[in-house]
């Protein structure tokens, strides 16, 4: 593991973003076993909420899927995440990435395509379109 990934392991364990993560696991009755990079991979998460292929909470990245879904692209665009949560000291990311998504919905209409956080993440590699603004659009007569 890379000196960064043990510094964000840290960080975001002091931030408690990933503790934070390891109780939403436990409360989802997830399996958590450990991944690449200091990445906790939590399988079988059983909370309807939220809605997406894979969502993570400081170094705990968690997926309703079965073991072997949190590969390649999605993986490395979860892991980008974890170090958001460390750059942006922990559960305060939470608050910033819900206005993320409401700027996002007002300007395009839908959660990611202009979410900060999620371009950082990479769209592409998080399985999100890219959608041009509302006003950029053609109109259709």
């Amino acid at each position: 593991m890379r000196r960064w990934h043990r510094v964000r392991r840290v960080v975001n364990y002091v931030n408690l973003s990933t503790p934070l993560g390891l109780l939403v696991a436990r409360l989802g009755r997830a399996r958590v076993t450990p991944g690449p990079d200091g990445l906790l991979l939590a399988y079988g998460y059983r909370i309807p909420f939220p809605v997406a292929g894979a969502f993570t909470l400081g170094n705990v990245v968690l997926t309703r899927h079965e073991e072997g879904r949190l590969t390649g692209h999605l993986l490395r665009h979860e892991d980008r995440h974890a170090s958001q949560y460390a750059a942006c000291a922990g559960v305060f990311m939470l608050p910033l990435y819900v206005v993320a998504v409401v700027v996002s919905m007002l300007i395009c209409g839908n959660q990611a395509s202009w979410n900060v956080f999620e371009r950082l993440a990479n769209l592409e590699d998080g399985n999100y379109p890219r959608r041009s603004p509302w006003w950029v659009r053609s109109k259709t007569p």
